[in-house]
């Protein structure tokens, strides 16, 4: 799943306080063994640690270093994925420099990804021999790690998104090659009508999952600022995958309670395996 969270505020009639119960039932109605969320602050994001309960961890820091300000946090169950190794870095010039943004953005942008290792991931199986079978991008089919990238571009920049995409592909690159690849993010553009799409799915190294899925839900704008959902409205959040990654079902959320949604963004869901 990835899910824009919408920054704790107290601002009325969406507040923290009162989307809180329906993120709360979304996420446990879902149980995603791998959530990437974007917006959530240090508070925030411990609200959610509590209410997903004693199976769930997470990995993030705030884009302004410790706790401060968003993360780009992942959460997930740890009875399913164990972080192997983790990093952070800013979508800047230098992306090592805890809070840079160089490209004309006002508001920090980063990334973090994880190396996970699936623990019910069955090595043997689907002929997988020792270090397991390749797909046709070279990724270890019968291996039980993967990477998981989550990200948040920036609202009004283009050439910082621009800019990013690039980052993040080049980043993406010095990672195992033989791993697969899940990105998550909010990129603030819609999908098949930005050239920071085509970036992220140029020489085929990634795919979106919704269009790769063998079925998938209704489509609807998944910003909807509290506003009546729009069907076929675009897709800003996405959830990429490498080439060989099988996506089964995508699927957009439309999930509220007593008339509150959790967010101003819907979830998107993937059900994806290799």
């Amino acid at each position: 799943m990835t899910f824009n969270l919408r920054y704790a505020s107290d601002s009325r009639p969406n507040s923290w306080a009162e989307r809180r119960p329906a993120m709360r039932s979304l996420l446990h109605r879902e149980a995603p063994h791998l959530l990437g969320t974007q917006e959530g602050l240090y508070g925030q994001l411990r609200d959610i640690a509590t209410d997903l309960g004693p199976h769930y961890d997470w990995v993030g820091t705030g884009r302004a270093g410790g706790s401060r300000d968003e993360f780009a946090a992942i959460f997930y169950d740890v009875r399913r994925l164990a972080p192997v190794e983790y990093d952070h870095f800013w979508l800047s010039d230098t992306p090592y420099v805890i809070g840079s943004r160089t490209w004309g953005n006002t508001v920090i942008r980063m990334a973090t990804w994880v190396r996970f290792r699936d623990l019910q991931h069955r090595g043997g199986e689907s002929g997988a021999g020792e270090g397991g079978r390749r797909g046709p991008s070279g990724e270890r089919q019968g291996s039980g790690e993967f990477y998981a990238l989550n990200t948040h571009l920036d609202h009004a920049v283009q050439y910082s998104r621009e800019r990013s995409a690039a980052l993040i592909n080049d980043r993406l690159g010095a990672l195992d090659p033989t791993l697969p690849r899940i990105v998550t993010g909010d990129f603030n553009v819609a999908a098949h009508k930005n050239p920071v799409y085509e970036a992220m799915l140029g020489a085929g190294k990634l795919v979106d999952s919704w269009d790769a899925a063998e079925e998938r839900s209704a489509q609807y704008g998944t910003f909807h600022g509290y506003r009546p959902l729009v069907p076929d409205g675009d897709r800003v959040d996405w959830i990429l995958t490498s080439p060989a990654v099988r996506t089964r079902r995508a699927a957009i959320n439309t999930y509220s309670l007593h008339g509150q949604f959790p967010s101003d963004h819907l979830p998107v869901q993937a059900l994806v395996d290799w």
